[in-house]
């Protein structure tokens, strides 16, 4: 994710499944016991670990890190013994990697069997078919809800008898405060999709839950000159499409962009698509997630011959004692981890945060969720005072976590009864299927780490990380954690896999360490640009 990437995506070939797996560029050369000199061995680390050092020291020597930032930690899962350390205490910062936090807290905070509740609710009075009185749409947080879960709430009231309601439609997002973005989330960011306002009352167009967005497939016109087709994922009337683009002669570029002016939902599409090309598709953030669900919801009803007086309004809770009339039911946590951790939903980090505030405090605020957070982390024998979170994706640059601290929770977490369900959300090196592998499914392939690591990506402008679990050659489990900040190359993802699969070909407690020698920009290799993680780009470049 960036707040400060170049360009702006277009399409997303990686959402639909269509990828070439990179070839792996690292060599690897086995070393029965690599020489190391200077510096000083961890602590008990034991003669491999001199061999292990100089390895990773070598890789971390790639010019793209020249004048940047590296902390790197590998421990032994089961007894936590550090076996690498480089500027373990540094913070840095962590970009998703910042999710490892949110994603544990709310295992245990909330449990693997959590749900979220939509309700339909009203105090009015019941006549035959009539409803007397308002009804009220009250979001309890879902970040999944789709417009068929909405069309089901729909339904459900008709199938009570409801034909017709005299009051009006109100949406009830008091669930959290009204503070929709997050600290120092970029302001050039506000209709990417991964910087969505959070609202207890959202849609998300697709299964990849991307909650408040709409989804934008533009297609050219039959000949050049024509008005661009739009199409809209919900479709709905609360947002307005303004196309300012035009179709361009066949075998011309696609420079369609499609963007959200500031304070509106006026979709602006501009720039232009050639004839007989694909459909350019953008997820693209609303302006009060809450309206837009009202407005989706109040369509559904239409469609189930339920009519209501006035439009929607916004903004107030349903009073005590209103009856349920209508309810949704999110997937439980465990599940929803799946698309949170393996696609690095943004929404879905910020959703549990407040969650978190709510059930624990009563306040369905950031910094009552972060809190709840941080009180976890102490728990779990993380040093909070040393570390600043301020929101619970990383989308901000203000937070700051050193390698120690986060593999400190890796470590803490496997002995938790949730941990089976937290583990298999991460993504999984090298597993073709998105749902597996996620944004690490064309890392490391070809290579003793594929389909062996897991571990949680992160990736800012200058800021990337890698922090997981992989067992070495001889089946030992370890622990790692790589941040890397302030390299100005696109990306350094290659030099985070290096590291993992140092640790995947050696025997870290026998001595033999394989060292996989990352070529990099010095001898002419030219990465994949990174700036945003890999389930956010469009079109996919990973």
């Amino acid at each position: 994710m960036s707040p400060d990437r170049s360009g702006h995506p277009s399409r997303d070939l990686f959402r639909r499944g269509i990828h070439r797996p990179r070839t792996w560029p690292l060599v690897l050369g086995l070393a029965a016991a690599l020489t190391w000199s200077g510096g000083s061995a961890p602590a008990g680390a034991g003669p491999s670990s001199s061999g292990l050092k100089a390895a990773i020291d070598t890789i971390l020597t790639d010019s793209r890190m020249d004048g940047g930032a590296a902390g790197v930690v590998v421990a032994d899962a089961a007894s936590g013994q550090r076996l690498y350390e480089r500027d373990a205490g540094v913070r840095l910062m962590p970009a998703s990697n910042t999710k490892l936090a949110t994603s544990a807290a709310a295992m245990e905070l909330l449990g693997p069997g959590y749900r979220f509740r939509t309700d339909v609710l009203s105090t009015g009075r019941r006549d035959g078919p009539v409803l007397h009185g308002d009804l009220y749409l009250r979001g309890g947080g879902d970040p999944t809800t789709l417009a068929s879960d909405y069309g089901r709430l729909a339904a459900q009231l008709r199938e009570s008898g409801v034909r017709r309601v005299t009051g009006r439609l109100i949406a009830d997002d008091t669930r959290f405060d009204t503070r929709r973005l997050g600290r120092s989330w970029a302001a050039d960011d506000e209709s990417s999709y991964y910087s969505a306002q959070i609202s207890p009352l959202t849609v998300a167009p697709d299964s990849d839950y991307d909650s408040g967005t709409v989804a934008v497939e533009v297609s050219p016109g039959a000949a050049p000159g024509d008005r661009p087709a739009v199409r809209l994922t919900p479709p709905n009337d609360y947002v307005r499409v303004d196309v300012q683009g035009s179709t361009a002669p066949a075998g011309g570029a696609d420079t369609l962009t499609v963007e959200r002016a500031h304070g509106t939902n006026t979709l602006v599409v501009d720039g232009e698509i050639p004839v007989g090309g694909p459909p350019t598709k953008e997820w693209v953030t609303v302006w009060e997630p809450a309206g837009y669900a009202a407005a989706v919801f109040a369509a559904a009803l239409a469609e189930q011959g339920v009519r209501l007086a006035g439009t929607p309004l916004l903004g107030r809770p349903a009073p005590p004692g209103a009856t349920v009339l209508a309810t949704h039911s999110s997937m439980p946590l465990r599940k929803l981890l799946l698309p949170f951790m393996k696609l690095s939903n943004n929404m879905h980090a910020e959703a549990l945060t407040k969650t978190i505030g709510y059930e624990t405090s009563g306040s369905g605020t950031w910094g009552a969720g972060l809190t709840a957070i941080d009180r976890y982390l102490r728990e779990e024998g993380v040093e909070t005072a040393k570390l600043r979170q301020v929101d619970g994706s990383g989308l901000s640059r203000m937070n700051a976590f050193s390698a120690d601290q986060l593999a400190d929770l890796l470590l803490a977490v496997r002995d938790a009864p949730w941990y089976t369900d937290w583990h298999a959300s991460l993504p999984v090196a090298c597993a073709p299927d998105r749902a597996v592998g996620g944004t690490l499914r064309t890392r490391m392939c070809n290579t003793p780490a594929a389909l062996s690591a897991r571990a949680k990506t992160g990736t800012l402008t200058g800021a990337s990380a890698l922090s997981g679990y992989v067992e070495d050659a001889a089946g030992r489990g370890l622990v790692f954690s790589i941040v890397l900040n302030n390299h100005l190359a696109s990306s350094v993802k290659d030099i985070e896999d290096a590291i993992v699969v140092t640790l995947a070909s050696s025997d870290t407690a026998g001595g033999a360490i394989a060292a996989a020698v990352e070529p990099g920009p010095r001898n002419g290799h030219r990465p994949v640009p990174a700036d945003l993680e890999c389930t956010w780009r469009k079109p996919g470049t990973c």
